[in-house]
């Protein structure tokens, strides 16, 4: 009788769990504060309304979120395997009014089934 012994282990997988979480909390506060400028600048320059000082504070605060979005976005690509056009296009989403908001779903649905994007 022979016992059969794998010599191959099996690949270990990456936790994504705590880079996806991460990236999540970044996509939706990124797409918030971009919503926050859109409304800003309708204000500001389209209906011409005198803005409080914090107010115009939301570029920057987005700019700041869209950063920390950038940063973890890549680590979730490089940990997930990710494609460059896939990685870009997550990347361009934070610019986009609304559109962080679907990729994030998007990207969740992909990781969470293991694809690559």
């Amino acid at each position: 009788m022979t016992t059969r012994t794998d010599d191959a282990a099996p690949a270990r997988s990456v936790s994504l769990g705590g880079p996806l979480i991460r990236f999540r909390v970044a996509a939706y506060a990124t797409g918030v504060a971009l919503l926050g400028l859109v409304v800003e600048m309708l204000l500001q320059y389209v209906f011409r309304v005198e803005l409080p000082q914090f107010v115009k504070m939301i570029p920057m605060v987005h700019g700041g979120l869209y950063l920390i979005y950038l940063l973890l976005a890549v680590d979730l690509a490089i940990k997930a395997r990710w494609s460059m056009k896939g990685t870009l296009l997550v990347l361009i989403a934070g610019c986009i009014p609304f559109f962080s908001f679907v990729m994030e779903r998007k990207v969740t649905h992909k990781v969470d089934a293991g694809l690559k994007l």
